[in-house]
């Protein structure tokens, strides 16, 4: 039960690194006339590649390691929360200012994890997610999360650096989104309005 449990999430992953290297790699650079079959074709080619490179991770490499990624990945995934979630609620900030907070929180995020010593190990390095305060001077027992960390650092950043770039009134760039960007196809539009006059 347990094995079948693990493979639910493995399988939506591989599902989603495969349509994301064959809708944004595959067809935007290799193939732009990729048909629909060759597109789904090379989608379960990926899917079955990811599964097969998970599993000889998982048997050649040192169970420590696979633990020691899992919990920077959680911390580095963390670090898009500015930039996607703050960047599409709010025009204010800076699109600079939010790529220079969002690599802050990652080299941040990788440092403080690198810094934690390996208690289980014995060793000086890559011992948790639990940063203690007493690199900063503060000598108490108390840890924070790496990804806290980065994401604090992220923020402070982004919205300095926002401020800052106002500030010498830098160009933002121009937003290049239409209104047909925001729907997944065109028949989507088109089946949706007679719903709304039918409900009018």
């Amino acid at each position: 039960m347990i094995v079948i449990g693990a493979l639910v999430p493995a399988a939506f992953m591989s599902i989603a690194s495969a349509n994301l290297f064959t809708r944004n790699i595959y067809k935007e650079y290799l193939r732009r006339d990729a048909s629909e079959r060759e597109e789904a074709r090379v989608s379960k080619f990926v899917s079955l590649a990811v599964k097969v490179g998970a599993l000889l991770f998982i048997l050649l490499i040192n169970p420590q390691f696979s633990i020691d990624l899992q919990l920077l990945g959680g911390a580095i995934i963390l670090q898009t929360l500015p930039a996607v979630m703050l960047g599409l609620y709010t025009r204010w900030l800076h699109r600079g200012a939010l790529l220079v907070g969002w690599a802050a929180g990652l080299i941040v995020s990788t440092w403080t994890y690198y810094v934690t010593p390996n208690v289980t190990l014995k060793e000086a390095h890559w011992g948790g997610s639990g940063w203690a305060l007493s690199h900063l001077g503060l000598h108490t027992g108390v840890t924070l999360y790496i990804g806290f960390v980065g994401v604090v650092v992220n923020l402070v950043i982004t919205f300095a650096g926002t401020a800052v770039l106002r500030a010498l009134k830098v160009r933002e760039g121009a937003d290049q989104t239409a209104a047909d960007d925001y729907f997944t196809d065109v028949v989507d539009t088109q089946a949706a309005e007679p719903a709304v006059t039918a409900g009018a």
